[in-house]
């Protein structure tokens, strides 16, 4: 068999690339089922970067490449018979077009406490702004020497203890935020497709998505992107939410109608936001929301600490084997 890996993420910054290389070139001389591979880098990556790439490759691995995998995707390369996305996300995946070709599709979960502990960093940024106070104080010699800024927040601080979370999307990084969430003391709600099972589930009480939006003091989104999740936030939802909620989203931008979002945040109905994914990920331009000072925005960064991205290339690896040995982990389809 022979492999094509797209390594290009902008993340993956110079420093890093030879690592990630040897790491992936370390694993591959592991399956002696892959005759040969090739390594490719890209940071803007389309279509024409894949289609002029993919030769007779039987398996491809990489990112954001479930955007162009359509029915006419998979007739143009007849031998594809594995795909793997490097993230957990996977809602552009044209699955029915894959399973009709035989082609088995898997993502990489590899980070869902990654993902869960910037969740928390987003929301304790809200309750305590750490840098905006210790700037502050950097910024006004002044006011320190005459002791006027301290024990003055410059604003409000919040306390999670005792307050309730409500996480949409209670799957591998929404359990993992459930737990780091209790460390705090706070009361955990959550919404899912079905009913989750098994003693890891029993301090969380499960709830339908409309519950979460009458009794959540924080919303975390934490479910993936498919046509059913698409603006679950909007003016309707936001309208049966708490006064003086706080959303923080570190999974897509799709899930929030961004429009209805900046409204709530400039009326004050929801306090804050802070957002690791919005529509600009795609886009690349000015929103509306990064005109909101109540808004904290990430590029996308939250799978991103290196030790995460090393382990991308293990999970996606394992994946492989796995798939080589007749019995896939993470399949999609």
């Amino acid at each position: 068999m022979k492999a094509l890996i797209y390594t290009g993420h902008p993340a993956w910054k110079e420093s890093l690339n030879p690592i990630i290389k040897s790491r992936w070139e370390q694993h591959i001389n592991e399956i002696p089922e892959i005759e040969s591979f090739r390594l490719y880098s890209v940071y803007h990556q389309s279509q024409k970067d894949i289609e002029s790439q993919l030769k007779d490759e039987e398996i491809l691995i990489g990112f954001n490449i479930d955007n162009y995998l359509d029915e006419s995707f998979f007739e143009r390369h007849p031998n594809l018979k594995y795909i793997s996305t490097l993230a957990m996300g996977y809602g552009n995946f044209d699955r029915d077009a894959a399973k009709k070709h035989n082609v088995t599709l898997t993502n990489t979960v590899y980070g869902a406490q990654t993902i869960a502990q910037f969740t928390m960093a987003l929301l304790l940024d809200i309750c305590h702004d750490i840098r905006g106070n210790s700037d502050f104080i950097k910024k006004a010699p002044d006011n320190v020497l005459s002791g006027s800024t301290f024990f003055n927040p410059i604003d409000r601080q919040i306390e999670l203890y005792g307050k309730t979370l409500g996480i949409i999307g209670l799957g591998h990084v929404g359990l993992w935020v459930a737990r780091m969430a209790q460390g705090f003391g706070m009361k955990v709600i959550a919404s899912s497709h079905h009913i989750k099972t098994g003693p890891e589930y029993a301090s969380i009480e499960q709830v339908s998505t409309e519950e979460i939006y009458a009794r959540a003091d924080v919303i975390s989104l934490n479910c993936s992107a498919n046509p059913s999740t698409v603006n679950i936030i909007n003016n309707e939802s936001i309208g049966k939410m708490k006064d003086g909620v706080i959303i923080i989203n570190p999974s897509r931008g799709s899930l929030i109608d961004e429009d209805a979002l900046c409204e709530a945040l400039k009326s004050g109905k929801v306090y804050a936001a802070g957002l690791d994914a919005t529509s600009a990920d795609n886009s690349h331009s000015h929103i509306p929301l990064m005109d909101c000072p109540n808004a904290i925005i990430t590029p996308h960064i939250a799978w991103s600490p290196s030790e995460a991205q090393l382990r991308v290339v293990d999970v996606a690896m394992a994946n492989v084997k796995a798939w080589i040995n007749g019995h896939p982990e993470s399949s999609i389809i």
